[in-house]
């Protein structure tokens, strides 16, 4: 019993702290649409898989975005929730049990590579098949097409901005979440795996 309560108050803190940096702490990047917002907040989730399990990983994903869901909506319907936590869970789950399998930094590595592509691949055919015919029931998909344009002049349909948008951000967005984690993670790790 004193195990369970630990493990859900460890998955409540790392949920609340990813929800905050999500709330707070995203911004445009250079180069790239507006709307798609830089953040860190799978970091959380990232180290809570390493410590707890992938299952941990993927709750933190998913409490992360109801949360934000519910206190801050970003205007999407919910749409921007559900691939951020599609293409979160892509990047956590894979990550985490390759390295639950191999607690070595050698194991490390291999997890958040497997994690990256996982998160590339996936946010290219969610968003493809899934996210924005769902947004564009909101706008117009020639409005998204053309606000994507403002940023990257090589946009000019859905697939333009799959290659020139959605790929490199997700590649540059796990790169930076994976080089945080390998530079914090040992030293916060005894925190959360000690009962």
């Amino acid at each position: 019993m004193k195990r369970s309560t630990n493990y859900i108050v460890k998955v409540a803190l790392l949920s609340t702290i990813a929800f905050i940096l999500m709330a707070y702490l995203e911004f445009p990047l250079p180069l790239f649409p507006a709307f798609l917002k830089f953040d860190v907040s799978n970091l959380p989730a990232l180290i809570g898989g390493f410590a707890l399990g992938p299952l941990a990983g993927a709750i933190i994903v998913f409490l992360k975005n109801i949360f934000h869901f519910i206190f801050k909506s970003d205007g999407t319907g919910g749409v921007g929730n559900l691939s951020n936590f599609l293409v979160g869970a892509a990047f956590v789950l894979p990550a985490s049990v390759i390295y639950i399998k191999n607690r070595t930094k050698k194991g490390a590595i291999y997890g958040i590579i497997a994690g990256i592509i996982s998160k590339v691949f996936v946010s290219s055919l969610t968003n493809y098949y899934i996210i924005i015919p769902l947004y564009s029931r909101l706008m117009p998909i020639e409005k998204i097409i053309e606000m994507a344009a403002m940023a990257n002049t090589k946009i000019v349909d859905i697939k333009t901005y799959i290659i020139y948008a959605v790929i490199p951000f997700n590649f540059i967005q796990g790169v930076v979440l994976s080089a945080i984690t390998l530079a914090i993670y040992k030293k916060i790790s005894p925190i959360l795996r000690n009962n």
